[in-house]
């Protein structure tokens, strides 16, 4: 929990992962130009205090995760979003095992989302049918940029992502989190554009897709979707450390993200090991819209960040919040 002038927030980083992109597990050039643009965007959009060496980038195993989100980074709970990047590296970009293990021993402090790729049709379906029981599924997280095979990438929806949604809502899987932002060298831009969320939303109601990266750059697309589907919700991993390179535009994100959508559908996200969550959580909660902007977005509350920063989160996932700090208490501050 972090507290700041008296005021107590509640802090679920919804989006971190735990990779190894070591030479060892690169499986061609690509594994080395994904954790090369990786590390790009963390050197340029990263305070020089909070820079990692490359070689501490490539693997930081799970005892510096514990330290950096719940001794140091005021995380109360967070949310592991794996890529597996199979074509990419050999065990996977994403550790499934550690991660998972990780969750099972802190299920206080963490909670496991897995992935899935339509392309590969009904072995994959069986596949998510036992990592739903194995993992306790709430949530998957989807990089429809994956490479498979000859395919660059795939649609939400498509065929065969429509059948995987449907098991979804058969087995409870309800939290969808679509990479929907920025490239990553070497996949391709348009295969993150997020026109399809629309579609995908319509269709399926019953879940939430959560799309990471707020669509950036494609912001006003997403937020013209978002606006019109009710079950469509804004993560912030990428957007959050331009609030410290380019502070009006991150103002202009998050303004706009709360005109469209409300605080409700809004989730804070470090991204880590991109960025560590204490200074993104600690600028945020310091955080003002410029007065010359306010006359387009209202200045934003503590209750909007409490929500954002964890709240809202929390309520998607059932994770418990301590007695004061609560959606409720939040909506009257």
């Amino acid at each position: 929990m972090y507290v700041k002038d008296g005021e107590e927030y509640f802090i679920v980083d919804a989006h971190v992962a735990l990779w190894d992109a070591r030479p060892e597990n690169q499986l061609n050039a690509q594994g080395k130009q994904f954790i090369d643009c990786f590390y790009d965007y963390h050197r340029n959009l990263s305070p020089e205090s909070e820079l990692w060496t490359y070689e501490e980038y490539l693997y930081y195993g799970a005892e510096r995760l514990m330290r950096d989100l719940f001794v140091d980074g005021h995380v109360d709970h967070a949310i592991f979003q794996p890529a597996l990047l199979s074509a990419f590296y050999r065990n996977g970009f994403g550790q499934t095992e550690e991660a998972f293990a990780l969750a099972e021993r802190y299920p206080d402090k963490l909670t496991y989302n897995h992935c899935w790729d339509p392309r590969f049709e009904q072995a994959g379906l069986d596949r998510l049918r036992r990592d739903a029981e194995r993992f306790h599924l709430k949530g998957v997280k989807l990089y429809t940029a994956e490479w498979h095979g000859g395919s660059r990438g795939y649609k939400l929806d498509d065929p065969w992502t429509y059948r995987y949604f449907e098991t979804c809502q058969e087995l409870g899987i309800k939290n969808i989190h679509v990479h929907k932002g920025p490239t990553i060298r070497p996949l391709d831009r348009d295969a993150f554009d997020v026109a399809d969320v629309d579609k995908a939303a319509t269709e399926f109601t019953g879940l939430n897709f959560v799309v990471e990266h707020c669509g950036l750059p494609r912001l006003e697309d997403f937020c013209w979707i978002a606006t019109q589907e009710p079950n469509v919700h804004a993560g912030l991993a990428v957007a959050m450390p331009f609030i410290h390179t380019r502070p009006r535009y991150f103002a202009q994100i998050i303004g706009e993200l709360l005109y469209w959508l409300d605080e409700d559908r809004i989730q804070f996200s470090s991204d880590y090991a991109l960025w560590t969550p204490k200074w993104l959580v600690e600028r945020f909660v310091d955080f003002q819209i410029p007065e010359d902007m306010q006359d387009e977005y209202a200045p934003v509350t503590v209750a909007q960040k409490k929500k954002i920063l964890g709240l809202n989160a929390a309520a998607m996932y059932g994770i418990e919040v301590p007695a004061g700090l609560g959606l409720a208490e939040a909506t009257v501050a």
